[in-house]
Formats: structure tokens, C-alpha cells, sequence
């Protein structure tokens, strides 16, 4: 309605020609880039973290943490020829600190603040601003599971001093932030989005 236009490409985030493929018909399409939002992610295994194969473990870093690397590799170098532009993750409060039964997707988010912070240190001579939204619990598709099971919605809401549960649109405004020139001089930062869950004393 607003007279933009948007495009669809089917990639694998963890796929190395599937990124390559995904940042040139952008480029094609478009002509720039300017924002890059690495969105994608999986948690396939939920449970002690000891318990997982190491099929679920290459799984989980494959996309949380390899596709972030690969699809920064891939826009790094246009953006450096544009004169800048901004490279958004989206981490999560596990990244922050432990998640119940979710240890390793944990530590894939603790990778990607790690790599939110690197990068924003590599690429901000070249005008590349860096950073991350580390959500809380959300009512997605993605964490259905989590939000559809009483007793593991209840002791979500009881940690988050707010009362409830975030819904995507709670998540919109830091996204537009970080997209905008009002974070020009916000580099390496991981935002927390939660409901002040991360503040609570337990494990999220």
C-alpha cells in the first residue's frame, strides 16, 4: 500500500551458495544493500544439552551462527562499496544467559552476540553498523511449543516482570531503531527485548 516492492528468495541460511545466491538476486533486484537482518533460526533439540547428537548441535550452529557468518561475508563487501550500511541479528536473552532445556541454542546465541560485537568492531571503519535484538520469549511459530504448554507459558509470564508474553509486533520497533539513521551512532550493541525476563534471578 505504501508503494514498496518486495521480493522472495527460498535459501538456507547455513548453505554457503544458497546465501551467495539469495545476497546477488537481491542485489540484481534492487541495485543496493543496505540493511541485511539475519532472522533465521532453529532449535531442534530441547532437552539436556549432553543429551543432544552432534547431528542437532551441527544443526543448531549451522544456521544460528554459520548462516549470521555467512550472510555478513556475502553483504559486507557491497554495503563497504555504498559507504556504509547496517547488519541486524536477531539473538536472543539465551544468548544472555542459560535457557532452560535449551542449552545449545543458547550457546549459538551466545555466539552471535560474540559475533555482533567482532564485527562491529571489523566493519565499523567502513560505515558497517553491527548489532543485535536479543528477544525474550515471543508468541511465534517458532517458540509455539513453548507458548501452547500451561505450565511452561506460566513460569515465562511469571519471570517477565511485565506480566506477559511479547508478541511479534513488541519486537518491531527496536528492528526500525537499529534500520534507522536515529542508531547511527549504535555500533555492537545487543538490545533486550523481553519484558525485563533477563533481569529476573532465575534461569530464563
Amino acid at each position: 500500500a505504501a508503494g514498496g516492492k518486495a521480493l522472495a528468495i527460498a535459501a538456507h541460511a547455513g548453505e554457503e551458495q544458497a546465501v551467495k545466491n539469495l545476497v546477488e538476486r537481491s542485489l540484481e533486484a534492487f541495485g543496493r544493500i543496505d540493511i541485511a537482518v539475519g532472522n533465521a533460526g532453529t532449535n531442534p533439540h530441547f532437552g539436556p544439552t549432553l543429551q543432544a547428537t552432534t547431528a542437532l548441535w551441527d544443526k543448531i550452529m549451522e544456521v544460528n551462527l554459520r548462516g549470521a557468518f555467512l550472510l555478513s561475508r556475502a553483504v559486507a563487501p557491497i554495503m563497504e562499496r555504498q559507504g556504509g550500511g547496517r547488519i541486524i541479528f536477531m539473538s536472543s536473552i539465551a544468548g544472555i544467559r542459560p535457557a532452560e532445556d535449551l542449552g545449545i541454542y543458547s550457546v549459538s546465541k551466545a555466539g552471535l552476540n560474540m559475533l555482533t560485537r567482532v564485527l562491529a568492531h571489523e566493519l565499523g571503519p567502513a560505515k558497517i553498523r553491527v548489532n543485535a535484538i536479543a528477544p525474550g520469549t515471543i508468541d511465534t511459530r517458532f517458540s509455539q511449543v513453548l507458548v501452547d504448554t500451561p505450565e511452561i507459558a506460566e513460569r515465562i509470564v511469571s519471570r517477565t516482570p511485565l506480566g506477559y508474553i511479547g508478541q511479534p509486533q513488541d519486537v518491531v520497533g527496536a528492528a526500525l531503531f537499529l534500520a534507522s539513521t536515529m542508531a547511527d551512532y549504535v555500533n555492537g550493541a545487543v538490545i533486550t527485548v523481553d519484558g525485563g525476563a533477563s533481569s529476573h534471578g532465575d534461569l530464563a
